[in-house]
């Protein structure tokens, strides 16, 4: 995207695709779809007829550079099914990162406090800005990154609770939902393709590897800028998996980026230190340097252990300690 936004989700690898439309992160296909039409017709240059010319320029780069893509990722089956399992990883990496997280907006500190369940006062919150978030386009980057401040309160609440939002989006029971309206038939012969489609959900390493896959086929093609997109997004599903790291260290030195390169080798090498083809690579970038392909020791935790907490903060759970301790 090419608007910055750094609230919330959004990061530099990361788009939160239901804050740019403004919906939960739970909305159902069909709200969704319904929401999108709403600010297609709004930010239309039809629609913006007796505004100024740099406002509706502005309507414009939104719908095309914005709202346009941000529905595109979420009414694709495939591509949701991938983004819906990033958001719940993300939820939760919120919440073991809860003491470093800053909140901007007095919306989200609102919302953070709140006791008990929370998806009343997320879901209100969450209307009354995205009421506003396209009507004074001159504040839409700051509203859209606000409501994913709202998102990201919600996930890691949920993600604490053990217990991650049904999220909506594209589903192989939509087509024989449609079904059933068209021929009548009954809801219970649409409930068993729902029960089977829940039951083959991706895992986190089968999407790793459709990234791997793809970066792979770029890699081929010497697109090296799209190989290192596929594997830095693979990164976000699962940052360390070893070999996504070596495989950008190689796609990396071969884009003429060293520096970039020794970093992803390193990273591979404090994962699976015995990783052959990230210790050819380093001897290769620094030949001179009988150690560098030696995996780094000092304090690197192993796949999986926990970070311990650093001095000096409260183990108590960070904002406002609402979220509770870190589990054991």
């Amino acid at each position: 995207m090419l608007f910055k936004i750094e609230q919330g989700l959004f990061t530099a690898e990361f788009t939160d695709y239901h804050a740019v439309l403004g919906v939960p992160v739970d909305a159902e296909p069909k709200d969704i779809r319904k929401h999108y039409l709403k600010l297609a017709r709004r930010l239309h240059p039809d629609s913006c007829a007796k505004e100024s010319e740099s406002d509706r320029k502005r309507a414009a780069e939104f719908l095309s550079k914005m709202v346009n893509p941000a529905y595109e990722k979420l009414s694709d089956e495939k591509n949701y099914t991938e983004y819906q399992l990033l958001l719940k990883l993300k939820g939760q990496q919120a919440l073991r990162q809860q003491d470093t997280i800053m909140l901007s907006s007095d919306v989200a500190r609102k919302l953070a406090t709140e006791r008990g369940a929370i998806e009343a006062a997320y879901q209100n919150a969450l209307k009354s800005l995205a009421s506003e978030q396209y009507h004074h386009l001159d504040r839409t980057l700051e509203l859209t990154g606000q409501i994913s401040e709202l998102n990201m309160i919600y996930l890691m609440r949920k993600a604490s609770e053990g217990d991650m939002p049904a999220m909506g989006g594209p589903r192989p029971a939509q087509s024989a939902a449609a079904g059933t309206a068209a021929t009548g038939s009954s809801p219970a012969a649409t409930a068993a393709p729902t029960a089977t489609a829940q039951k083959t959900a991706p895992t986190r390493e089968s999407i790793v590897a459709s990234y791997l896959r793809r970066a792979q086929e770029f890699e081929n093609k010497q697109n090296y800028t799209a190989a290192i997109k596929e594997l830095r997004d693979g990164l976000q599903i699962d940052p360390q998996n070893g070999t996504t790291h070596c495989r950008l260290g190689v796609v990396y030195m071969k884009a003429n980026q060293a520096t970039m390169a020794k970093i992803h080798f390193r990273k591979a090498l404090e994962i699976n230190p015995q990783d052959t083809v990230a210790q050819q690579g380093m001897k290769r970038l620094d030949p001179n340097n009988q150690s560098a392909a030696a995996a780094p020791q000092h304090n690197a935790p192993a796949k999986g252990a926990k970070t311990p907490p650093k001095s000096g903060k409260s183990e108590g759970g960070g904002l406002f300690g609402l979220f509770g301790g870190k589990k054991k």
